[in-house]
């Protein structure tokens, strides 16, 4: 089979990544405006695969069938009048499905061997001078059928959809049987050739359109689940499309705007620096992050009161034993042995980051206060300059942070009483502690946080293989390859099929 043949749920699960956008530009006009790109390549269609008749079973299962009548005139019996009612699917099976990836056109999809039974009542009524006679029987039809797709991706109404009006169905058999068997059979012969014309069209028409349903439900879904996990309290990103995707004989690309949106106020994005030579087809699956979107992000989080920590007690004197080269100053020592000392640590202003192929750079000012419960012990508050690089890893299911410091400067300080005045030697103490205690400390609490922020939002429900960080001057990719993401899976079906 040729490489670029791949499944149903590629094409879907695609649709629902390809989600809503303002206006969508020509690829390489969309780039600047692109603060992440989506690239799902050939080994992950093998993987998708594993459950193509999931999906293709809920569209057929979650066609309406409509009732449909007819009439004819016989010879010696008079006008015949015949209506299909209460059609519905059994004993499903699916044998195949495949697609291949047309570059720089669409997608062709073949599903073989689908084995349905139809069942439903057919009512009758036929008459002439001498006889007026009306009946119901029940009927199964047995049908073999494959199903052709030849999907359009466009950009309309502010979103990528796709145009499967080109959709064709093949019946290798079609067999119909009457409850019993009892009617004439000129009659049985009516009722084939109706059915047989009949069933056609109403199968063609309304699997056709589930089909394309069921894109829209799992475009729906999928928009619904990524924007979930990008979201927390008021915090959101607005993942809109830039451009149509892109397609190729090995992999299909999508570009969202990455836009962070907190109090009413959405970020901008207007020098994004992506080129699609900056990512790979290795891996099953990339995210191509732009700086652009994580700095707005930071800024959110930073006026939502995120980055602020509180330490007391036995945690905070256990923290400055930390062995440090620089001797403690009396004064904090006195502070640390005190009733109910605390420190407290918040931003001032907006933390920036930047990323090269060292890392993810930081660069903060933040202040830092300690506090204590007796009146005769001195508080003490500074601010200070702080620039790390920082590497990230995900494995398992854990968010690993290693964190290198590049700079430190004491910016402000001051202790709360008048008898005593900051030197030389407490500020190098300072530094110091932050570099080797405060450092390490705020990491040790951003890995827990984070960690469980991604169990949150479902990230321990994937089996990823293998995901690696990989940041770049101006950019970040997350590649990884999976397994099947079952949890999606079922909760798709159960959405669909309620």
């Amino acid at each position: 089979m040729d490489k670029c043949v791949m499944t149903l749920p590629v094409l879907l699960l695609f649709l629902g990544l390809v989600v809503m956008s303002q206006s969508c530009l020509e690829p390489a006009s969309a780039y600047r405006f692109t603060g992440a790109v989506c690239r799902l390549t050939y080994p992950a269609a093998v993987v998708l695969n594993e459950k193509t008749t999931k999906v293709i079973q809920a569209a057929f299962q979650h066609a309406k069938y409509p009732s449909i009548s007819n009439e004819k005139s016989i010879l010696f019996v008079g006008k015949v009048k015949y209506g299909l009612a209460n059609l519905e699917i059994h004993n499903l099976s699916i044998g195949r499905s495949e697609f291949e990836l047309i570059a720089g056109e669409g997608i062709e999809i073949a599903i073989s061997n689908v084995s349905a039974v139809f069942k439903g009542t057919i009512q009758y009524g036929y008459g002439s001078w001498l006889v007026n006679v009306g009946h119901s029987v029940d009927f199964e039809i047995d049908s073999h059928i494959d199903l052709g797709i030849n999907p359009k991706l466009y950009c309309g109404k502010g979103k990528v959809a796709a145009d499967t009006s080109d959709c064709y169905l093949t019946f290798h058999k079609l067999d119909l049987l009457l409850q019993g068997d009892r009617e004439p059979g000129w009659l049985k012969r009516l009722f084939t050739n109706f059915i047989t014309f009949t069933v056609k069209l109403v199968i063609k028409s309304q699997i056709c359109k589930e089909i394309n349903n069921v894109a829209n439900i799992l475009a729906d879904f999928i928009q619904e689940q990524a924007e979930q996990f990008l979201s927390d309290g008021d915090i959101s990103m607005d993942i809109g499309v830039t451009s149509a995707p892109v397609i190729t004989s090995n992999y299909i690309e999508s570009y969202h705007k990455g836009l962070a949106k907190y109090n009413n106020v959405t970020a901008v994005i207007n020098a994004s620096v992506f080129d699609p030579g900056q990512l790979t087809e290795d891996r099953m699956l990339y995210f191509w992050i732009s700086d652009e979107v994580f700095n707005p992000l930071i800024t959110a989080a930073h006026q939502d009161r995120r980055f602020v920590l509180n330490i007391s007690g036995l945690e905070l004197t256990e923290l400055f034993k930390t062995h440090l080269s620089t001797p403690i100053p009396e004064f904090l020592s006195q502070f640390l042995s005190s009733e109910e000392p605390v420190l407290r640590v918040w931003s001032v202003s907006v933390p920036h980051l930047w990323t090269t192929p060292m890392g993810i750079s930081v660069r903060a000012v933040a202040a830092a206060e300690l506090t204590s419960g007796a009146e005769d012990i001195p508080g003490l508050y500074f601010e200070m300059e702080v620039e790390v690089v920082v590497t990230a890893s995900y494995a398992k299911k854990k968010l690993i942070l290693i964190a290198t410091t590049s700079q430190i400067s004491i910016m402000k300080d001051s202790l709360s009483t008048d008898t005593l005045q900051m030197v030389e030697a407490h500020i190098e103490y300072l530094k110091e502690a932050v570099e080797k205690i405060g450092v390490p400390k705020v990491i040790s609490e951003l890995e827990p946080s984070l960690t469980a922020l991604l169990d949150k939002q479902g990230a321990n429900l994937f089996e990823l293989i293998e995901p690696q960080v990989v940041s770049q001057d101006g950019f970040v990719i997350i590649q990884t390859d999976f397994a099947f993401p079952h949890h999606l899976l079922v909760e798709f079906l159960r959405k669909t099929l309620e």
